[in-house]
């Protein structure tokens, strides 16, 4: 199965994580293994790279084109969120960088037929881990109207998410969903001609969203995630993590802005009773984008956002 290999921000990403060989280095979804391939060029010799992707595909692509590196290279088919149960699986205590690129891969969308995308006619699926049970169309088909509404307010903030969830529950009702192209007719339908027509994007773009977050777990994951990086890194060790939409990049925002202050005693108290004290900083006061070259280049870049921080 053919791989794309442009990576978000490469240029960006390897100067910010700021490696020397002999580094032990973690990117947590590998993809199509571009940002994998520059970090263990930069980390050679004598530096390992911990690779982990919850899809399987991807796990046998970069098995595949990282093979001249294998015996620098660990391999895991597993949600990154898991990292601290791989590291220590392979007796490793903390490492000097991270990356994260939070969206889905270009062979995910046009050659896995999963569904992600809206323009495809595809079986309604939508998970990255091809091996969990959870599927979009289990979601669409049974869940409550009342929980689809709440779905797509929540991880699509879709003003239109009543409208939309009691058009699926009519429809489901004689037709059940099956493929990607049935729902995002019923979506437009539901959708005011006029609202849709002056919106830049497509009217099932943001149901899309919410339902591949919803299969795939994703910001629990990056919660979980968020919650131990202080844990896992070196003094002076860095993770770089690209985003695609509000929800993920204010967790990110929210938690570095929590490791930074250390303190989290409440502010009417004359003074600190917790002593916690600040843990990272962030390297970037505000996210950085890819340039108007790259995007005019890779369009699926056009909404990443990257934040950097530091273990003190």
């Amino acid at each position: 199965m053919g791989f794309d290999h442009t990576s978000v921000m490469p240029a960006e990403i390897l100067a910010y994580q700021k490696l020397k060989p002999g580094d032990i280095c973690v990117d947590g979804t590998l993809g199509g293994a571009g940002h994998a391939r520059s970090t263990l060029k930069a980390i050679l010799p004598g530096g390992r790279l911990i690779g982990i992707d919850q899809d399987p595909d991807a796990i046998s692509h970069a098995r595949a084109v990282l093979h001249p590196f294998k015996q620098h290279i660990i391999l895991a088919h597993d949600n990154f969120s898991n990292l601290p149960a791989i590291l220590d699986q392979h007796a490793i205590d903390r490492v000097n960088a991270i990356v994260l690129d939070l969206g889905f891969s270009l062979n995910q969308i046009t050659r896995a037929q999963r569904g992600f995308s809206f323009n495809r006619d595809e079986p309604l699926d939508m998970r990255m881990d091809t091996t969990q049970n959870m599927t979009a169309d289990i979601i669409v088909n049974t869940f409550s109207q009342e929980d689809l509404i709440d779905l797509f307010f929540s991880f699509g903030e879709e003003k239109f998410s009543r409208r939309i969830a009691k058009a699926i529950v009519r429809e489901r009702s004689t037709h059940p969903f099956k493929t990607t192209r049935q729902l995002t007719e019923i979506i437009v339908d539901a959708i005011p001609g006029s609202q849709a027509a002056g919106s830049k994007i497509h009217p099932a773009t943001r149901i899309f969203q919410a339902l591949r977050i919803a299969v795939n777990r994703e910001l629990d994951h990056l919660t979980r995630f968020m919650e131990q990086v202080p844990d896992l890194l070196v003094k002076g060790g860095r993770v770089c993590i690209i985003s695609f939409h509000s929800l993920e990049d204010r967790i990110v925002k929210q938690r570095l802005k929590t490791f930074e202050a250390g303190c989290t005693c409440p502010k009417t108290l004359p003074q600190c009773v917790c002593h916690k004290k600040p843990v990272m900083r962030s390297l970037v006061k505000k996210p950085v984008t890819p340039t108007p070259a790259e995007v005019a280049a890779n369009p699926m870049a056009r909404s990443a956002r990257l934040r950097v921080a530091e273990r003190l």
